[in-house]
């Protein structure tokens, strides 16, 4: 089982950056594919990012393939999310969640994922 804990968030104009960060407690964070998801009002919950086991691979939704770049240290057991070129349109509550599995069966689940952080808003201002 893994605990996460996002950070990070904020309010930021158009244009600027963020760094989200997801700190995972546990001795086991490097067995974990870790993902970004964001759900906006109104709207369902979304993957943004996702990066492998290593770190060897990623995955971007189209929407923010690149501006925004995950990133993990696994001797430090966080994940990053750097976030540039922000939209307003990016504006929602950004989730860092985690899955015990390899990263072809977290792609082909379409990124379903067992452990949620409990989220940090991100408010970017036209």
């Amino acid at each position: 089982q893994v605990q996460l804990v996002e950070s990070g968030g904020g309010l930021v104009q158009a244009g600027g950056s963020l760094r989200l960060s997801c700190a995972a407690s546990g001795r086991t964070f490097s067995t974990y594919v870790m993902g970004w998801f964001r759900q906006a009002p109104g709207k369902e919950r979304v993957v943004v990012a996702g990066i492998s086991r290593s770190g060897g691979r990623t995955y971007y939704a189209d929407s923010v393939k690149g501006r925004f770049t995950i990133s993990r240290d696994n001797a430090k057991n966080t994940v990053v999310l750097q976030m540039h070129s922000l939209k307003p349109e990016d504006t929602a509550v950004y989730y860092c969640a985690a899955e015990n599995t390899i990263w072809s069966t977290w792609v082909a689940s379409a990124h379903e994922s067992a452990y949620w952080g409990q989220g940090t808003q991100v408010t970017v201002s036209s």
